[in-house]
Protein backbone atom coordinates (compact mmCIF):
# COMPACT_ATOMS: atom_id res chain seq x y z
CA UNK A 1 0.00 0.00 0.00
CA UNK A 2 0.97 3.24 -0.69
CA UNK A 3 0.96 6.19 2.09
CA UNK A 4 -2.00 8.33 2.02
CA UNK A 5 -2.02 11.97 1.27
CA UNK A 6 -3.18 14.61 3.26
CA UNK A 7 -5.98 15.72 1.24
CA UNK A 8 -6.50 12.54 -1.27
CA UNK A 9 -9.18 12.66 -3.83
CA UNK A 10 -10.20 16.39 -2.47
CA UNK A 11 -6.61 17.70 -3.14
CA UNK A 12 -6.86 19.03 -6.93
CA UNK A 13 -10.07 20.88 -6.02
CA UNK A 14 -9.53 22.15 -2.41
CA UNK A 15 -6.16 23.30 -2.01
CA UNK A 16 -6.06 25.46 -4.62
CA UNK A 17 -8.53 26.91 -3.35
CA UNK A 18 -8.08 27.00 0.50
CA UNK A 19 -4.56 29.06 -0.44
CA UNK A 20 -6.58 31.57 -2.30
CA UNK A 21 -9.12 32.14 0.67
CA UNK A 22 -5.97 32.12 3.10
CA UNK A 23 -4.37 34.99 0.92
CA UNK A 24 -7.21 36.98 0.42
CA UNK A 25 -7.87 37.10 4.10
CA UNK A 26 -4.40 37.80 4.60
CA UNK A 27 -4.03 40.89 2.45
CA UNK A 28 -7.46 41.90 3.74
CA UNK A 29 -6.57 42.39 7.12
CA UNK A 30 -3.34 43.77 6.34
CA UNK A 31 -5.18 46.51 4.13
CA UNK A 32 -7.82 46.75 7.15
CA UNK A 33 -4.85 47.84 9.35
CA UNK A 34 -3.69 50.14 7.02
CA UNK A 35 -6.78 51.89 6.39
CA UNK A 36 -7.40 52.30 9.61
CA UNK A 37 -4.23 53.93 10.43
CA UNK A 38 -4.03 56.18 7.40
CA UNK A 39 -7.79 57.16 6.86
CA UNK A 40 -8.57 60.67 8.08
CA UNK A 41 -10.32 61.50 11.38
CA UNK A 42 -13.10 63.76 9.19
CA UNK A 43 -14.17 60.51 7.36
CA UNK A 44 -15.34 58.50 10.78
CA UNK A 45 -18.53 59.66 12.77
CA UNK A 46 -18.11 59.32 16.36
CA UNK A 47 -20.87 59.67 19.15
CA UNK A 48 -21.13 61.42 22.13
CA UNK A 49 -19.35 58.73 24.16
CA UNK A 50 -16.89 58.36 21.84
CA UNK A 51 -17.85 55.17 20.00
CA UNK A 52 -17.55 55.16 16.18
CA UNK A 53 -20.86 55.29 14.66
CA UNK A 54 -19.90 55.11 11.12
CA UNK A 55 -16.20 54.06 9.47
CA UNK A 56 -14.82 55.36 6.11
CA UNK A 57 -15.63 53.74 2.98
CA UNK A 58 -12.27 51.32 2.60
CA UNK A 59 -12.59 50.75 6.25
CA UNK A 60 -15.54 48.90 5.68
CA UNK A 61 -14.85 47.56 2.15
CA UNK A 62 -11.70 45.66 3.94
CA UNK A 63 -14.05 44.46 7.19
CA UNK A 64 -16.29 42.76 4.57
CA UNK A 65 -13.58 41.56 2.55
CA UNK A 66 -12.04 39.69 5.70
CA UNK A 67 -15.47 38.51 6.53
CA UNK A 68 -16.20 37.07 3.09
CA UNK A 69 -12.76 35.75 2.95
CA UNK A 70 -13.02 33.79 6.68
CA UNK A 71 -16.26 32.44 5.78
CA UNK A 72 -14.73 30.79 2.59
CA UNK A 73 -11.99 29.82 5.08
CA UNK A 74 -14.45 27.77 7.39
CA UNK A 75 -16.56 26.56 4.43
CA UNK A 76 -13.41 24.93 2.59
CA UNK A 77 -12.69 23.46 6.09
CA UNK A 78 -15.80 22.07 6.16
CA UNK A 79 -15.80 20.49 2.60
CA UNK A 80 -12.14 18.56 3.85
CA UNK A 81 -13.70 17.27 6.43
CA UNK A 82 -17.35 16.66 4.88
CA UNK A 83 -16.24 15.62 1.81
CA UNK A 84 -13.66 13.02 3.71
CA UNK A 85 -16.61 11.42 4.83
CA UNK A 86 -18.53 11.15 1.91
CA UNK A 87 -15.53 9.74 -0.76
CA UNK A 88 -15.03 5.84 -1.36
CA UNK A 89 -12.50 4.56 1.04
CA UNK A 90 -9.85 3.77 -1.66
CA UNK A 91 -9.71 7.84 -2.36
CA UNK A 92 -9.56 9.32 1.37
CA UNK A 93 -7.10 11.27 2.30
CA UNK A 94 -5.15 11.51 6.11
CA UNK A 95 -8.07 14.75 7.18
CA UNK A 96 -11.14 12.30 5.31
CA UNK A 97 -10.35 9.10 7.38
CA UNK A 98 -9.67 11.23 10.82
CA UNK A 99 -12.92 13.02 10.32
CA UNK A 100 -14.61 9.58 9.19
CA UNK A 101 -13.85 8.36 12.23
CA UNK A 102 -14.79 11.32 14.23
CA UNK A 103 -18.38 10.50 12.56
CA UNK A 104 -19.89 9.41 16.12
CA UNK A 105 -18.04 13.16 17.69
CA UNK A 106 -20.01 14.84 14.61
CA UNK A 107 -23.22 13.84 15.44
CA UNK A 108 -23.37 14.31 19.13
CA UNK A 109 -22.04 17.84 17.61
CA UNK A 110 -24.72 18.43 15.39
CA UNK A 111 -27.80 16.96 17.90
CA UNK A 112 -26.88 19.01 20.87
CA UNK A 113 -25.81 22.32 19.20
CA UNK A 114 -29.60 21.77 17.26
CA UNK A 115 -31.18 21.04 20.75
CA UNK A 116 -29.59 23.71 22.59
CA UNK A 117 -30.35 26.21 19.76
CA UNK A 118 -34.32 25.23 19.62
CA UNK A 119 -34.70 25.36 23.71
CA UNK A 120 -32.28 28.24 24.34
CA UNK A 121 -35.06 30.08 26.01
CA UNK A 122 -35.73 27.70 28.83
CA UNK A 123 -31.98 26.77 29.03
CA UNK A 124 -31.14 29.61 31.52
CA UNK A 125 -27.32 30.44 31.06
CA UNK A 126 -26.40 27.52 29.05
CA UNK A 127 -29.00 28.36 26.93
CA UNK A 128 -28.04 32.07 26.67
CA UNK A 129 -24.59 30.95 25.45
CA UNK A 130 -25.81 30.30 22.11
CA UNK A 131 -26.64 33.74 21.60
CA UNK A 132 -22.34 34.40 22.12
CA UNK A 133 -20.72 33.52 18.94
CA UNK A 134 -17.42 33.64 21.21
CA UNK A 135 -19.41 30.95 24.23
CA UNK A 136 -20.75 28.65 21.05
CA UNK A 137 -17.26 28.27 20.04
CA UNK A 138 -15.26 27.59 23.08
CA UNK A 139 -18.25 24.88 24.03
CA UNK A 140 -17.76 23.63 20.60
CA UNK A 141 -14.18 23.00 20.95
CA UNK A 142 -14.66 21.47 24.35
CA UNK A 143 -17.49 19.28 23.33
CA UNK A 144 -15.43 18.04 20.73
CA UNK A 145 -13.17 16.76 23.17
CA UNK A 146 -15.24 15.30 25.64
CA UNK A 147 -17.71 13.41 22.84
CA UNK A 148 -14.25 12.22 22.09
CA UNK A 149 -13.31 10.69 24.86
CA UNK A 150 -16.83 9.23 25.18
CA UNK A 151 -16.79 7.84 22.16
CA UNK A 152 -12.89 6.67 22.27
CA UNK A 153 -13.27 3.04 21.77
CA UNK A 154 -15.66 3.38 19.24
CA UNK A 155 -12.89 6.31 17.36
CA UNK A 156 -9.40 4.56 17.88
CA UNK A 157 -7.79 2.57 15.23
CA UNK A 158 -5.30 0.60 17.59
CA UNK A 159 -4.72 -0.06 21.37
CA UNK A 160 -2.84 3.03 22.44
CA UNK A 161 -0.35 1.27 25.33
CA UNK A 162 -0.09 -2.25 23.53
CA UNK A 163 -0.26 -2.54 20.22
CA UNK A 164 3.27 -2.23 19.34
CA UNK A 165 3.79 -3.26 15.47
CA UNK A 166 7.25 -3.63 14.10
CA UNK A 167 8.69 -1.09 11.21
CA UNK A 168 6.04 1.39 12.41
CA UNK A 169 8.96 3.43 14.70
CA UNK A 170 8.50 7.02 14.06
CA UNK A 171 6.99 6.98 10.82
CA UNK A 172 5.77 9.82 9.39
CA UNK A 173 1.69 10.55 8.81
CA UNK A 174 -0.31 8.17 6.42
CA UNK A 175 2.15 5.61 6.80
CA UNK A 176 0.69 2.28 6.12
CA UNK A 177 1.20 -0.93 8.23
CA UNK A 178 4.14 -3.63 7.03
CA UNK A 179 1.73 -6.32 6.74
CA UNK A 180 -1.71 -5.38 8.13
CA UNK A 181 -3.78 -8.34 9.64
CA UNK A 182 -7.42 -9.66 8.68
CA UNK A 183 -9.30 -6.80 10.47
CA UNK A 184 -6.31 -4.37 10.95
CA UNK A 185 -6.46 -0.77 10.58
CA UNK A 186 -3.85 -0.26 7.73
CA UNK A 187 -2.06 2.90 8.60
CA UNK A 188 -0.41 5.10 11.32
CA UNK A 189 -3.22 8.52 10.24
CA UNK A 190 -0.35 10.51 12.41
CA UNK A 191 2.66 8.65 12.45
CA UNK A 192 4.02 6.59 14.81
CA UNK A 193 6.44 7.67 18.20
CA UNK A 194 9.55 6.35 19.13
CA UNK A 195 7.52 2.81 20.56
CA UNK A 196 5.61 2.50 17.30
CA UNK A 197 2.47 2.78 18.72
CA UNK A 198 -0.40 4.91 17.53
CA UNK A 199 -0.05 8.86 17.92
CA UNK A 200 -3.80 9.04 16.52
CA UNK A 201 -5.02 6.65 19.37
CA UNK A 202 -2.75 7.79 21.56
CA UNK A 203 -4.23 11.20 21.28
CA UNK A 204 -7.70 10.37 21.54
CA UNK A 205 -7.54 8.36 24.80
CA UNK A 206 -5.17 10.63 26.22
CA UNK A 207 -8.33 13.66 25.74
CA UNK A 208 -10.19 10.61 28.27
CA UNK A 209 -7.19 10.41 30.90
CA UNK A 210 -7.14 14.43 30.85
CA UNK A 211 -11.07 14.82 31.16
CA UNK A 212 -11.99 12.42 33.69
CA UNK A 213 -9.19 13.58 35.57
CA UNK A 214 -8.80 17.73 35.08
CA UNK A 215 -12.97 18.33 36.06
CA UNK A 216 -13.19 15.62 38.94
CA UNK A 217 -9.86 17.30 40.09
CA UNK A 218 -11.49 20.85 40.16
CA UNK A 219 -14.72 19.88 41.05
CA UNK A 220 -13.15 18.45 44.32
CA UNK A 221 -11.16 21.92 44.95
CA UNK A 222 -13.95 23.87 44.83
CA UNK A 223 -15.86 21.66 47.19
CA UNK A 224 -12.94 22.22 49.49
CA UNK A 225 -13.01 25.86 48.83
CA UNK A 226 -16.93 26.65 49.04
CA UNK A 227 -16.70 24.24 52.24
CA UNK A 228 -14.06 26.47 53.70
CA UNK A 229 -14.35 29.84 52.03
CA UNK A 230 -18.54 30.56 52.45
CA UNK A 231 -18.21 30.34 56.15
CA UNK A 232 -14.92 32.34 56.33
CA UNK A 233 -16.28 35.45 54.47
CA UNK A 234 -19.92 35.16 56.39
CA UNK A 235 -18.41 34.69 59.65
CA UNK A 236 -15.07 36.09 59.89
CA UNK A 237 -13.40 36.70 62.91
CA UNK A 238 -10.19 34.36 63.75
CA UNK A 239 -11.64 31.65 61.65
CA UNK A 240 -11.53 33.45 58.54
CA UNK A 241 -7.78 34.83 59.83
CA UNK A 242 -6.89 31.29 60.26
CA UNK A 243 -7.86 29.80 57.29
CA UNK A 244 -6.66 32.63 54.80
CA UNK A 245 -2.95 32.32 56.63
CA UNK A 246 -3.46 28.85 55.64
CA UNK A 247 -4.36 28.87 52.33
CA UNK A 248 -1.37 31.74 52.17
CA UNK A 249 0.69 29.38 52.87
CA UNK A 250 -0.60 26.62 50.73
CA UNK A 251 -0.01 29.63 47.42
CA UNK A 252 3.26 30.69 49.11
CA UNK A 253 4.58 26.61 48.36
CA UNK A 254 6.49 25.93 45.21
CA UNK A 255 3.66 23.86 43.09
CA UNK A 256 6.46 21.86 41.31
CA UNK A 257 8.71 20.99 43.95
CA UNK A 258 5.31 20.10 45.87
CA UNK A 259 4.75 17.57 43.44
CA UNK A 260 8.87 16.27 43.05
CA UNK A 261 7.91 15.35 46.88
CA UNK A 262 4.61 13.80 46.86
CA UNK A 263 6.02 10.98 44.50
CA UNK A 264 9.25 10.45 46.08
CA UNK A 265 9.36 6.88 47.20
CA UNK A 266 9.61 7.86 50.78
CA UNK A 267 6.64 9.96 50.96
CA UNK A 268 4.84 7.47 49.18
CA UNK A 269 5.76 4.52 51.47
CA UNK A 270 4.96 7.20 55.01
CA UNK A 271 1.01 7.14 53.05
CA UNK A 272 1.23 10.86 52.56
CA UNK A 273 -0.97 10.92 49.55
CA UNK A 274 -3.29 8.59 50.75
CA UNK A 275 -3.72 10.93 53.88
CA UNK A 276 -4.14 13.96 52.12
CA UNK A 277 -6.83 12.02 49.62
CA UNK A 278 -8.40 10.57 52.98
CA UNK A 279 -8.53 14.17 54.02
CA UNK A 280 -9.69 16.24 50.86
CA UNK A 281 -11.75 13.77 49.91
CA UNK A 282 -13.93 13.99 52.74
CA UNK A 283 -15.55 17.72 51.56
CA UNK A 284 -17.88 16.62 49.38
CA UNK A 285 -19.76 14.98 51.68
CA UNK A 286 -19.41 16.99 54.26
CA UNK A 287 -20.76 19.35 51.48
CA UNK A 288 -24.13 17.54 50.58
CA UNK A 289 -24.57 16.61 54.39
CA UNK A 290 -24.61 20.49 55.16
CA UNK A 291 -26.96 21.35 51.98
CA UNK A 292 -29.84 18.62 52.70
CA UNK A 293 -29.23 19.63 56.65
CA UNK A 294 -30.00 23.70 56.16
CA UNK A 295 -32.72 23.54 53.33
CA UNK A 296 -34.88 20.61 54.53
CA UNK A 297 -34.21 20.75 58.43
CA UNK A 298 -38.07 21.81 58.81
CA UNK A 299 -39.07 18.45 56.56
CA UNK A 300 -37.05 15.82 58.89
CA UNK A 301 -38.22 12.90 56.85
CA UNK A 302 -36.64 13.63 53.25
CA UNK A 303 -33.52 15.25 55.06
CA UNK A 304 -32.64 11.77 56.85
CA UNK A 305 -33.48 10.38 53.61
CA UNK A 306 -31.32 12.41 51.48
CA UNK A 307 -28.47 12.45 54.47
CA UNK A 308 -28.43 8.74 54.69
CA UNK A 309 -28.00 8.43 50.83
CA UNK A 310 -25.44 10.90 50.53
CA UNK A 311 -23.65 9.29 53.65
CA UNK A 312 -24.06 5.46 52.07
CA UNK A 313 -22.77 6.51 48.35
CA UNK A 314 -20.41 9.00 50.01
CA UNK A 315 -18.90 6.45 52.01
CA UNK A 316 -18.64 3.98 49.74
CA UNK A 317 -17.26 6.08 47.22
CA UNK A 318 -14.70 7.42 49.97
CA UNK A 319 -13.41 4.08 50.69
CA UNK A 320 -12.57 2.95 47.17
CA UNK A 321 -11.11 6.02 46.04
CA UNK A 322 -8.94 8.04 49.57
CA UNK A 323 -8.57 4.11 50.86
CA UNK A 324 -8.79 1.79 48.06
CA UNK A 325 -11.00 -0.88 50.38
CA UNK A 326 -14.02 -0.77 48.60
CA UNK A 327 -15.64 -3.66 49.98
CA UNK A 328 -17.35 -4.85 46.51
CA UNK A 329 -14.10 -3.91 44.20
CA UNK A 330 -15.15 -1.58 42.01
CA UNK A 331 -13.53 1.68 43.11
CA UNK A 332 -10.10 2.49 42.93
CA UNK A 333 -7.81 5.01 41.77
CA UNK A 334 -4.09 3.49 40.71
CA UNK A 335 -1.67 4.78 43.08
CA UNK A 336 0.30 7.61 40.27
CA UNK A 337 -3.35 8.88 39.62
CA UNK A 338 -4.10 9.43 43.01
CA UNK A 339 -1.05 11.30 43.82
CA UNK A 340 -1.60 13.51 40.60
CA UNK A 341 -5.28 14.21 41.52
CA UNK A 342 -4.20 14.86 45.52
CA UNK A 343 -1.98 17.10 44.16
CA UNK A 344 -4.32 19.17 41.52
CA UNK A 345 -7.01 19.08 44.28
CA UNK A 346 -4.73 20.50 46.98
CA UNK A 347 -3.40 23.45 45.15
CA UNK A 348 -5.98 24.78 43.55
CA UNK A 349 -8.27 24.55 46.83
CA UNK A 350 -6.49 27.85 48.21
CA UNK A 351 -7.27 30.02 45.19
CA UNK A 352 -11.05 28.80 44.97
CA UNK A 353 -11.03 29.54 49.05
CA UNK A 354 -10.46 33.60 47.94
CA UNK A 355 -12.30 33.18 45.38
CA UNK A 356 -15.36 32.31 47.46
CA UNK A 357 -14.58 34.24 50.68
CA UNK A 358 -14.29 37.24 48.73
CA UNK A 359 -17.30 37.13 46.57
CA UNK A 360 -19.19 36.01 50.25
CA UNK A 361 -17.52 39.09 51.22
CA UNK A 362 -19.17 41.00 48.48
CA UNK A 363 -22.68 39.42 48.89
CA UNK A 364 -23.70 39.39 52.42
CA UNK A 365 -24.17 42.85 52.44
CA UNK A 366 -27.25 42.35 49.95
CA UNK A 367 -30.44 43.06 50.66
CA UNK A 368 -31.57 39.33 50.52
CA UNK A 369 -29.43 38.40 52.80
CA UNK A 370 -30.74 40.57 55.20
CA UNK A 371 -33.94 39.84 54.58
CA UNK A 372 -33.01 35.70 55.05
CA UNK A 373 -31.36 36.90 58.56
CA UNK A 374 -34.99 38.57 59.90
CA UNK A 375 -36.88 35.67 58.98
CA UNK A 376 -34.57 33.80 61.24
CA UNK A 377 -32.81 31.27 58.77
CA UNK A 378 -29.88 29.66 59.94
CA UNK A 379 -26.41 30.74 59.05
CA UNK A 380 -25.39 27.60 56.61
CA UNK A 381 -28.84 28.17 54.91
CA UNK A 382 -28.14 31.70 54.67
CA UNK A 383 -24.51 30.69 53.23
CA UNK A 384 -25.77 27.58 51.03
CA UNK A 385 -29.18 29.03 49.93
CA UNK A 386 -29.01 33.04 49.46
CA UNK A 387 -25.12 33.53 48.78
CA UNK A 388 -24.00 30.90 46.85
CA UNK A 389 -26.52 30.68 44.41
CA UNK A 390 -25.80 34.52 43.55
CA UNK A 391 -22.22 33.64 43.12
CA UNK A 392 -23.15 31.20 40.58
CA UNK A 393 -21.88 33.79 37.53
CA UNK A 394 -17.90 34.15 38.47
CA UNK A 395 -18.00 30.09 39.98
CA UNK A 396 -18.67 28.90 36.35
CA UNK A 397 -16.44 31.27 34.86
CA UNK A 398 -13.64 30.32 37.51
CA UNK A 399 -14.24 26.02 37.15
CA UNK A 400 -14.24 26.36 33.42
CA UNK A 401 -11.19 28.74 33.33
CA UNK A 402 -9.40 26.04 36.41
CA UNK A 403 -10.05 23.29 34.10
CA UNK A 404 -8.08 24.60 31.79
CA UNK A 405 -5.31 25.57 33.90
CA UNK A 406 -5.36 21.60 35.23
CA UNK A 407 -5.07 20.52 31.95
CA UNK A 408 -1.93 22.13 31.72
CA UNK A 409 -0.94 21.45 34.79
CA UNK A 410 -1.55 17.57 34.25
CA UNK A 411 0.69 17.87 31.17
CA UNK A 412 3.33 19.30 32.70
CA UNK A 413 3.39 17.04 35.23
CA UNK A 414 3.25 14.27 32.28
CA UNK A 415 5.98 16.15 30.63
CA UNK A 416 8.18 15.64 34.01
CA UNK A 417 7.34 12.08 34.60
CA UNK A 418 5.31 12.82 37.64
CA UNK A 419 2.81 10.66 39.04
CA UNK A 420 1.01 8.91 35.81
CA UNK A 421 2.69 5.90 34.67
CA UNK A 422 5.42 6.11 31.52
CA UNK A 423 2.82 4.21 29.13
CA UNK A 424 -0.27 6.22 29.71
CA UNK A 425 -1.52 7.89 26.57
CA UNK A 426 -2.22 11.28 28.46
CA UNK A 427 -1.03 14.15 26.33
CA UNK A 428 1.75 15.27 28.35
CA UNK A 429 3.50 11.96 28.59
CA UNK A 430 3.08 11.82 24.87
CA UNK A 431 4.82 14.92 24.68
CA UNK A 432 7.84 14.53 26.94
CA UNK A 433 7.96 10.66 24.78
CA UNK A 434 8.76 12.48 21.89
CA UNK A 435 10.30 15.68 22.48
CA UNK A 436 13.78 13.59 22.04
CA UNK A 437 13.71 13.58 18.46
CA UNK A 438 10.77 16.65 17.55
CA UNK A 439 13.52 17.78 15.38
CA UNK A 440 13.30 15.25 12.56
CA UNK A 441 9.68 13.41 13.71
CA UNK A 442 7.77 16.13 15.05
CA UNK A 443 4.29 14.82 15.14
CA UNK A 444 4.55 12.59 18.27
CA UNK A 445 5.09 16.10 20.62
CA UNK A 446 2.75 18.05 18.46
CA UNK A 447 -0.30 16.13 17.89
CA UNK A 448 -1.05 16.02 21.94
CA UNK A 449 0.37 19.82 22.07
CA UNK A 450 -1.89 20.83 19.86
CA UNK A 451 -4.91 18.90 21.83
CA UNK A 452 -3.53 20.87 24.88
CA UNK A 453 -3.73 23.77 23.05
CA UNK A 454 -7.16 23.57 21.52
CA UNK A 455 -9.10 22.07 24.26
CA UNK A 456 -7.45 25.18 26.98
CA UNK A 457 -8.51 27.52 24.36
CA UNK A 458 -11.82 25.90 23.86
CA UNK A 459 -12.20 26.39 28.13
CA UNK A 460 -10.89 29.94 27.90
CA UNK A 461 -13.26 31.17 24.85
CA UNK A 462 -16.57 29.42 26.94
CA UNK A 463 -15.16 31.32 30.28
CA UNK A 464 -15.73 34.76 28.14
CA UNK A 465 -18.79 33.82 26.89
CA UNK A 466 -20.33 32.59 30.45
CA UNK A 467 -18.48 35.51 31.37
CA UNK A 468 -20.47 37.98 29.34
CA UNK A 469 -23.70 35.53 29.46
CA UNK A 470 -24.06 35.93 33.55
CA UNK A 471 -23.12 40.22 33.60
CA UNK A 472 -26.46 40.33 31.53
CA UNK A 473 -28.60 37.59 33.71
Amino acid sequence: MESLTWTGALGPWLNPAIQIAALALVISAIANILVSVFTADDRVHYGPDGAVLQSSNATRYTRTAMMLSLAALILIALGYLVGGILLPAEQKGIIGRISTRFLPVWIALVLVFAISIAFKRRLGLYGHLFDNVIGMIGFGLVAFWVFSAIFADMIITFDPVQDVISGMKNKAPGTPLPSPGEGQYGYYLLGGDAIARDVFSRMVAGARVVLTIAPAATLFAFMVGIVLGVPAGYIGGRFDTVLSFVANLVLAFPVILLFFLLVTPEIVQMGVPTYMAGILFLFPIAFLVILWNSRFHTQPMTRNLLVAGTLLIGGWLYLGLAWDMDPFGLISIPGGVLIVFVSVVFVNSPTVFRIVRGLTLDIRTRDYVAAAQTRGEGRWYIMLWEILPNARGPLLVDFCLRIGYTTILLGTLGFFGLGLPPESPDWGTSINAGRGLLQFFPFPPLVPAVAIMSLVLGLNLLADGLREESLKD
